[in-house]
């Protein structure tokens, strides 16, 4: 029986196959690892793309709303950092590394201040006065196992599919309690509605969505950094984005105002 590959060696597969827009059996590769042993993986991926000079910028949430957890078999939320690499504007091209890219939009929150829930209780009311603004995002979804067939583990080591973000525009709201009634509408490039959901899919809320990120980086000696971008989790089920296609998030509360953004593929 062939032992299952160390931390490190289960990190390098992952690299690699991204680098060389190769996908990989997840159970063949790295087994069913715990999640701690998931996590640490994770972090070693992350220390390979520190050396190839990427910076940290943020966090993603994954599985916060129940329709990601039913489309991927998934019974609990994740999380995963965010690099300089993944950023991408309104209107870009996802990277040719991302060979089965899938989309979903996020209400991202950018931090104007550090959150250290090691030093103090942080909900949502704290989350809310560390917030610089709230933004349209898509995430561009990647995951190095074929086909999305993952287990908790096996996605977590995988940085919980990150492949890039879109950031759009800010959303224009007054006060970020009101978060949970934003409706998101995600569409393809002809119009044509592919899903729907509302701000509170992610954890009842997007604030309390980023205060446990908080209290689980706490648990890891972390915090959350000023200036950090984090998305709360995908609002609708995550769509593929096919070769020469485009796919655009709209946000909106009401008839109040509307903010779209915007991915495609070559």
């Amino acid at each position: 029986m062939t032992p299952p590959p160390t931390v490190a060696q289960a990190a390098e597969a992952i690299w690699s196959a991204r680098q060389a827009r190769r996908t990989l059996d997840a159970e063949a590769t790295i087994g069913s690892p715990d999640l701690a042993t998931a996590y640490a993986i994770q972090r070693a991926l992350l220390a390979l793309r520190l050396a190839a000079g990427e910076r940290v910028v943020g966090w993603k949430l994954g599985y916060t709303a129940a329709v990601m957890r039913r489309q991927m078999g998934i019974d609990r939320p994740n999380i995963g950092p965010l690099t300089d690499w993944m950023l991408l504007g309104s209107g870009d091209a996802v990277h040719e590394r991302l060979v089965q890219p899938r989309v979903e939009p996020e209400i991202g929150l950018r931090l104007k201040t550090a959150l250290d829930a090691r030093h103090a209780p942080v909900d949502r009311h704290t989350v809310a006065a560390a917030v610089e603004g709230a933004y349209a995002c898509l995430e561009v979804v990647h995951s190095t196992w074929t086909g999305y067939r993952f287990n908790l583990a096996q996605n977590t080591a995988d940085n919980s599919s990150a492949g890039q973000v879109v950031v759009g525009p800010r959303l224009p709201v007054t006060d970020l309690m009101a978060l949970d009634t934003v409706a998101v509408r995600l569409h393809d490039g002809s119009g044509s509605t592919l899903g729907q959901g509302v701000g509170a899919d992610a954890d009842g809320h997007p604030l309390d969505a980023v205060a446990r990120l908080a209290r689980e980086l706490a648990a890891n000696g972390q915090r959350l950094e000023a200036g950090d971008l984090v998305i709360t989790g995908g609002l609708t089920a995550a769509c593929a984005l096919e070769a020469g296609g485009r796919l655009e998030g709209v946000f909106s509360v009401g008839s109040a105002w509307s903010v779209e953004v915007g991915v495609h593929r070559y």
